[in-house]
Order: structure tokens, then sequence, then C-alpha cells
């Protein structure tokens, strides 16, 4: 028996995306004004921008870098032809405590940030255009034994099924 068609379809998701250090009220919205946000490819850690500053409260095992919150998100088009399909979100790694949202609908919190985990966006897709939004919280000190970083430190991928 031969397959012509593909089970499953792995797409790299680091690319395009839009990041804010800081909490922003309401920054899971779709029409969230993030056009003045930097935009950058991950894997990324906004911990490691610095300043170093030894009166962090990260201390000598965080590298005297600062923590705190930071938001990312993401504009992405699904066509037509995944109106069929299981469409999930995959993360390899984000440190720590995450937030997920998708078109303003949150999916889940990670409160861990050394494990790889995902998201059913399939009942909250639009044909057109999406947005996923991520809340990242690395501002309880200290958090770790060694130097950690912040964000999205991994790669994303989008899985379809």
């Amino acid at each position: 028996m031969q397959m012509t068609e593909k089970v499953r379809e792995n797409i790299l998701f680091d690319q395009g995306w839009r990041f804010k250090k800081g909490d922003m009220e309401n920054g899971y919205y779709i029409d969230f004004h993030d056009s003045n946000w930097e935009i950058l490819n991950l894997p990324h850690d906004w911990s490691i921008e610095g300043p170093f500053n030894k009166n962090n409260p990260s201390g000598r095992s965080g590298a005297f870098l600062p923590r705190g919150i930071g938001w990312y998100r993401k504009h992405f088009n699904i066509s037509e032809e995944y109106r069929d399909k299981i469409v999930t979100i995959e993360f390899d790694g984000v440190y720590m405590n995450s937030d997920v949202w998708i078109n303003g609908v949150h999916l889940g919190n990670r409160p861990y940030g050394y494990i790889s985990f995902y998201y059913d966006l399939t009942p909250y897709l639009k044909i057109g255009n999406n947005v996923i939004a991520v809340r990242v919280d690395n501002s309880e000190e200290p958090n770790s034994r060694w130097y950690p970083g912040s964000g999205i430190y991994r790669h994303t991928w989008i899985v379809i099924t």
C-alpha cells in the first residue's frame, strides 16, 4: 500500500515574533497594538541583553542579570487547506511560568521552564489572520541554581495532522 498524503507536518514557527519587556494589560487581545514592539526570531533570551548589575535580585547564580516579565506575540495566517486538520503549537522551552493565548482565548499555563509543551489550536483558529500571545513571568527570585535566561529560549513549531 502506498501513502501519498502527509500524516504529520512540522512547521518551524520561529520567525517574525514581536516582543516587549514588561507587563501589558490585555496583551492577549487580538487587536492589541503591538506594531511598535521589537521584531525578532526565536530562540530568544531577554535577560542576556542586560544590563549586568551586582544589585540585580538574580544574584551570582543568575549572572547578575535582570529577569522580570515579557510578552511575545505572533500574527499568522491559516489557509483553507487546513480547515479539516488538527493544528497544535509546540514550545520546546519557555523560561518560565508562561501563559499562552490564541485569538484572545487562554490555552493554559506552564509554570516550569525546563520542559516542552503543546496546545491544541484547532477549535480557536480562524481562516485568515490569527494571533498567538505568550506572557512569560520570570520575576520570582531566586528560582534557579544557575543562569536560566528569560523568554522563549527554544524553538516553536506548528504541527498539522
